[in-house]
């Protein structure tokens, strides 16, 4: 079954139902193989997967390099997706910030574009909001770059409801971007409803639970020394084997539908509404191909009630300075 092209928001932005995201195949999860990455991209749009999403970040800098050079003979076939707003300091990589001065949403903007060697970015959005910045502020900025024709439409990520609302006001938000899966549910409290309300489209960023949910990851050591996953709360030890009791429910729910954890696992996430736009990443294509075969799964009612009652997760998503830039 072909992926279908939907539209994301209300302002007229159209792309496939299921994205790629691409930032491990920069930086995060182990090695990097650029060429391999440029192969599962060209076979994700071959798919009809051309929803891309990257950021400044991510690399730092080298993910949209790659995406650009990956696209560069198939731009009209894509819909670009990146962001700006986390800082990095070159010197300490693991130090994080945030920006979302006005000047600065500018000069992010024309790096941007030049990496990706486009003129203009279907999609761009504040990476995380800047508390000490109004977001009107920010936000106006990006509008600007709307008007200018640098930039199509526009989004936020991890932003709360209110902050959302505010934004909307200042100019019409298209997509917001939010970690959303059967092991972080959060945004179900009021996110999604705010969404809908406004006519925001909804891009669920890992929604394979960074890979623990696929059930092939046989524990934190499994991972390289550079993998950040073995600092993220749900990986630690003392979380890892209790957080497997819920993959071993979502399997035991998979083999009834006769596929794998991961697809199980992402169809959900795509059954949740036609709002919604996954955008799992891998560096694997079998993952690939597997992740779009998830949009065949069709899930029951006894399948919703089963999987609604997973046990929560052990450990936040982030650590305490992870979660302090979220829902702002």
């Amino acid at each position: 079954m072909a992926l279908e092209i939907r539209k994301i928001g209300s302002q007229g932005l159209e792309a496939s139902s299921l994205g790629l995201g691409c930032m491990g195949m920069s930086e995060f999860y182990g090695p990097a193989d650029d060429k391999e990455s440029i192969r599962i991209i060209h076979e994700a749009i071959d798919r009809g997967v051309n929803f891309l999403d990257t950021a400044d970040v991510y690399g730092p800098h080298k993910n949209e390099v790659l995406v650009g050079k990956a696209v560069a003979d198939r731009r009209v076939k894509v819909v670009i997706a990146t962001k700006f707003g986390i800082v990095r300091d070159p010197s300490r990589p693991n130090d994080r910030g945030v920006n979302g001065r006005p000047e600065y949403v500018r000069s992010c903007c024309e790096n941007s574009l030049k990496r990706l060697g486009v003129e203009s970015i279907d999609l761009y959005y504040q990476h995380r909001v800047d508390p000490s910045i109004p977001i009107e502020e920010t936000v106006g900025a990006m509008a600007d770059l709307v008007r200018q024709g640098k930039v199509r439409f526009i989004g936020l990520s991890e932003a709360g409801p209110e902050t959302i609302k505010r934004a909307h006001a200042v100019h019409p938000v298209t997509a917001l971007q939010t970690e959303y899966s059967l092991w972080t549910r959060d945004p179900e409290k009021e996110l999604i409803q705010t969404c809908r309300a406004l006519g925001i489209g909804v891009v669920p960023y890992s929604p394979l639970g960074r890979g623990f949910l696929t059930g092939t990851i046989g524990g934190a050591d499994a991972l390289g020394e550079d993998d950040w996953r073995r600092s993220n709360p749900r990986f630690l030890p003392e979380n890892f084997n209790g957080n497997l009791a819920l993959v071993e429910r979502i399997r035991q729910v998979a083999t009834t539908k006769n596929c794998t954890p991961a697809q199980l696992a992402l169809a959900w996430v795509m059954s949740q509404g036609n709002d919604m736009f996954p955008i799992p990443g891998t560096k694997k294509m079998k993952y690939l191909i597997e992740n779009i075969q998830a949009s065949d799964i069709q899930l029951a009612a006894s399948d919703f009630e089963n999987l609604s009652s997973l046990e929560k997760p052990l450990g936040e998503r982030y650590t305490d300075a992870g979660m302090k830039g979220v829902g702002l």
